[in-house]
């Protein structure tokens, strides 16, 4: 039969099933993303585990380390999805860095941070949130951390799902308060310590919002609401580079080498002194060349914030990878010692692989499960450009280096998020009053309710779905983690 006796209508009806075709094709090839995000996750847990088996796999009570490790694993995962996703949503949104670029900076530096400045041994789990001692038997202690682990990582998991930028560190203690009253009872608990976690949550965003709302208007004062722009730029971004390089010089002098040399705090605020002068100076040239050609605009600048910003996440990432996660895997270590030793009751360090682990999951989490809370942090809750993202970066980096010097417990997220919230309703602040202003020259009309609702540049529903997830992260954690200790009582008994 030749092309001439087919059937028109037989064609149709092939086309008509090829696009089907090609249809289930790209809707397999979407459905299948998630997927992969998932099994590259699983085949790191299982990494972990098997670390865990080589190192452990001959002592006592291998399986409970392996498990742990495992708990250990996901939770790192997590911190990727959620904490560091908060931590690169402004320089990601602001088009500074690519999803690649913000992905090597976490990988190193947050590893760094981990490795170089972190895992400080630790008096008592979480930062003293329950009394090892009134948990009774080591085996009670490690079913309350396996527990608390395990909770936090799936309460974090559950918040990344549906949006939600959480604190781990605060999802791990909601965790370890849950299981510990289980255990031992509200005596176990110190109350004390879990109200200065609370008062945090006002804490950390008010300072993270203040700090990056007095950045942007001195960015405003000096720089864009100038006659010549670029000049102004010129003499004021290196500046405040140099402050971000100085704050970096001080906590690496008081946090990162300590292990190698003792410095105090003074000797500590020279070296930053110091750098910020030398970044200062180095930065000028750079600055000037960089402005070479550039139109007097507003948008002209975004250029010139590029290299604070990146070095601001870096920084961030740093800070983020000293003062977090140690604390998300803490139990881990916890587990690990009393395990090891029988020993739940002293001071404890953090091992090598344990904090390795949490470097590699953070870094992993970030590249699978991150862009949803990248999106949501850098794009959906107020419009971001280089200059406002760098404002919301370097006031977390800063927040979170004193914090951290000081001994608060303040959480990177609520403060990075914070920050978002802070430099938005500033903008909101300052428009209505440059609008009052040129009213009062123009006489312009009175602007209808609704039409002022309209110009709010901060997102009201993103607001309060944070903040809603900001107030039940500890009593969620700390029923979850009940509920395990629980369950886990009732499979093996009296404890591991």
């Amino acid at each position: 039969m030749s092309n001439n006796d087919i059937d028109p209508r037989h064609l149709e009806t092939l086309d008509r099933d090829l696009g089907r075709l090609s249809t289930l094709e790209q809707a397999t090839g979407y459905v299948s993303r998630p997927l992969i995000g998932l099994g590259a996750g699983l085949l790191f847990v299982v990494f972990a585990a098997i670390v865990a088996a080589v190192l452990f796999g001959g002592a006592d009570h291998s399986l409970v380390v392996i498990i742990a490790a495992a708990f250990g694993a996901y939770m790192a995962l997590n911190i990727g999805a959620n904490d560091v996703a908060n931590n690169m949503g402004p320089a990601v949104g602001a088009n500074a860095l690519t999803m690649g670029g913000a992905i090597v900076i976490a990988v190193v530096f947050e590893s760094a941070g981990a490795l170089i400045a972190g895992g400080d041994v630790v008096s008592t789990i979480a930062k003293g949130i329950i009394a090892p001692e009134s948990m009774g038997t080591s085996g009670s202690f490690v079913t309350a951390m396996m527990a608390a682990l395990l909770a936090s990582a799936l309460w974090v998991n559950l918040a990344t799902w549906i949006g939600a930028p959480v604190s781990t560190t605060h999802s791990v203690v909601g965790g370890v308060m849950g299981a510990g009253i289980t255990a031992a009872g509200f005596a176990a608990v110190s109350w004390g310590k879990m109200g200065a976690i609370a008062a945090s949550w006002v804490i950390s965003p008010l300072l993270g919002g203040v700090i990056a709302a007095a950045f942007l208007w001195f960015i405003k004062s000096n720089i864009i609401y100038r006659e010549d722009k670029i000049a102004s730029a010129r003499r004021w971004v290196p500046v405040l580079v140099g402050i971000m390089g100085g704050a970096f010089a001080t906590y690496l002098s008081v946090k990162g080498v300590k292990k190698i040399v003792k410095i105090d705090f003074s000797d500590a605020l020279l070296i930053g002194l110091a750098s910020a002068i030398l970044i200062w100076l180095v930065m000028i040239p750079v600055i000037r060349k960089q402005s070479e050609g550039l139109e007097n605009r507003n948008k002209s600048l975004k250029k010139l914030f590029g290299i604070p910003l990146i070095v601001s996440a870096a920084l961030l990432s740093f800070a983020h990878g000293a003062n977090d996660v140690a604390n998300a895997v803490g139990p881990l270590a916890a587990i690990v010692q009393a395990t090891e030793t029988g020993d739940f009751t002293h001071a404890f360090g953090i091992p090598t692989w344990v904090m390795v682990i949490g470097a590699l999951g953070i870094s992993f989490g970030l590249f699978l499960f991150g862009p949803k809370l990248i999106k949501m942090v850098g794009n959906q809750i107020t419009k971001l450009n280089p200059m406002r993202a760098y404002c919301v970066a370097l006031s977390a980096a800063i927040t979170v280096i004193v914090a951290s010097w000081l001994g608060l417990p303040v959480s990177s997220t609520h403060i990075a998020v914070g920050g978002v919230f802070g430099v938005g309703f500033f903008r909101e602040w300052d428009a209505a009053r440059r609008m009052r202003a040129a009213k009062a020259v123009v006489g312009n009309p009175e602007i209808a309710p609704e039409e002022r609702r309209r110009r709010k540049l901060v997102r009201r529903s993103h607001f309060m779905t944070i903040i809603a997830a900001w107030v039940i992260t500890v009593p969620a954690a700390a029923l979850l983690s009940a509920g395990i200790y629980m369950a886990i009582n009732g499979v093996v008994g009296a404890g591991f």
